[in-house]
């Protein structure tokens, strides 16, 4: 399964058959644009025609079985046949007018008549027919299949980018790794060299009492910086991040909450930092975990 990013833009037009496109028709088609950014939940609005108002419960539906996640707009654009002109009403729809008007008068004799432009308008809205409600479903479908498709290419760029970092990660903590064990050798015998340095000032003949003690103050030691624990979580959660961009499918939030981890565990290492090498090694992880962060908040 693809990785979706939650950035995309895709658009879709449909025209009614060829058989229903006489020459009262005043439709060409419909374009259906869809636009994504990201976002926590799915946030759908939809700016439609008057006329096609009714088919939002539809399009909500269309829209909603693709995208689990992501700010969308979807605008929908009726096209009319230039050479059609305005729209012939159809002598049902004139006689029922011609009914409501005479209503209308007989209990209001000041209302004045209508006019030849509003008769063209009223036909207009109430020309929508069921081959027009049929395009717009379908260019939705199209626009979102679009879409969908734009998503998966974007999420394709952005899971090469992560693996990318996640690679990065991974060199550096194979140089964190062997820093805390030569550290602390060189602590030992820095600790064994300053108790030697001490008795012989002193004049003790004893040394094998201090140099247990300097061997137990540099096992403590030892202790304090230990970081094979972070390293060992670090590697964990860079091997999830790694599982779940092969696998696909909806793994924002899961990616979202290992990046916190990271964040964790790269903190705890720069708190324990005894040396100036992983103190840099710390803060490099820490600016490709944030780049990690930045790319994951686009990913469905």
């Amino acid at each position: 399964m693809a990785v979706y990013s939650m950035t995309g833009f895709a658009s879709a037009h449909a025209t009614p058959p060829a058989h229903t496109q006489d020459s009262t028709s005043s439709r060409a088609g419909v374009t259906v644009e869809l636009r994504s950014v990201n976002g926590r939940f799915l946030d759908l609005s939809l700016r439609l025609p008057d006329e096609l108002r009714s088919l939002e419960p539809a399009l909500r539906e269309i829209v909603a079985a693709a995208v689990r996640r992501g700010k969308i707009e979807l605008r929908v654009v009726t096209h009319r046949d230039a050479d059609a002109g305005p729209p012939t009403p159809a002598p049902e729809q004139l006689s029922r007018l011609a009914r409501l008007e005479s209503t209308v008068q007989t209990w209001l004799p000041a209302a004045r008549a209508l006019s030849v432009a509003e008769v063209l308008q009223w036909s207009r809205g109430a020309g929508v027919d069921e081959d027009m409600q049929t395009c717009t479903l379908q260019a939705a479908r199209d626009g979102t299949a679009g879409l969908r498709e734009a998503r998966a290419r974007e999420g394709d760029r952005l899971a090469a980018v992560l693996l990318e970092r996640v690679q990065r990660l991974r060199a550096l903590a194979a140089q964190a790794a062997p820093l805390v064990p030569a550290l602390v050798q060189r602590q030992q015998q820095r600790f064994i060299e300053r108790f030697n340095e001490a008795l012989a000032a002193a004049g003790a003949a004893d040394t094998e009492s201090p140099r247990e003690r300097a061997l137990g103050e540099a096992a403590a030691y030892a202790l304090r910086i230990d970081v094979a624990e972070e390293l060992g979580r670090l590697g964990a959660h860079l091997d999830e991040i790694e599982r779940l961009l092969k696998v696909g499918g909806e793994i924002g939030k899961r990616l979202d909450f290992l990046i916190q981890e990271l964040h964790r565990e790269a903190n705890t290492l720069g708190s324990k930092s005894a040396t100036l090498e992983l103190t840099t090694i710390a803060v490099d992880m820490k600016v490709l975990i944030e780049q990690l962060r930045e790319q994951v908040q686009n990913i469905e």
